[in-house]
């Protein structure tokens, strides 16, 4: 099984990239939804129209491709077995804080979805910024792998 893995880790980068982009995607376009939402007030059209679109984009776009980031790279770490590196334990603890967020934003999405949202708009514009951190320091441990 290793060595399969191992003949199509081109492929399984490529699939892992792709995945990750997405994710980030709906993990930077999300909270931007959220401030446009607190605006709208509750059971407006412009509120419901909020809601369809950040449930799509969660259910839809994010939740698959978190799993399929996590699979695919978890799929490369046991094959190349990169377990006992530094880098990796550091990314990887990373990645499991990414997937907290996600799933913060998760809780946040239904809070809107029943109309229940307390949290200003200044909340998820901070927000905002904790995946493009998170982002920036896993790339930094892929690329430049400082242990």
């Amino acid at each position: 099984m290793r060595d399969a893995i191992l003949q199509a880790l081109p492929w399984l980068r490529a699939l892992h990239v792709v995945a990750v982009i997405s994710w980030m995607a709906g993990l930077l376009y999300l909270p931007r939804l959220f401030v446009y939402h607190c605006d709208a007030p509750a059971g407006s059209p412009q509120s419901e129209t909020f809601k369809v679109m950040e449930r799509r984009l969660l259910r839809a776009i994010m939740n698959p491709a978190m799993v399929v980031a996590w699979v695919a790279g978890l799929a490369m770490v046991w094959a190349q077995d990169l377990w006992g590196a530094g880098w990796m334990q550091a990314k990887l603890a990373l990645v499991v804080a990414m997937t907290w967020m996600h799933h913060v934003l998760a809780r946040w999405r239904g809070a809107f979805a029943a109309d229940r949202n307390t949290r200003p708009a200044r909340d998820y514009r901070i927000a905002n910024e904790v995946p493009t951190l998170l982002m920036i320091a896993i790339v930094i441990l892929v690329f430049v792998r400082p242990w």
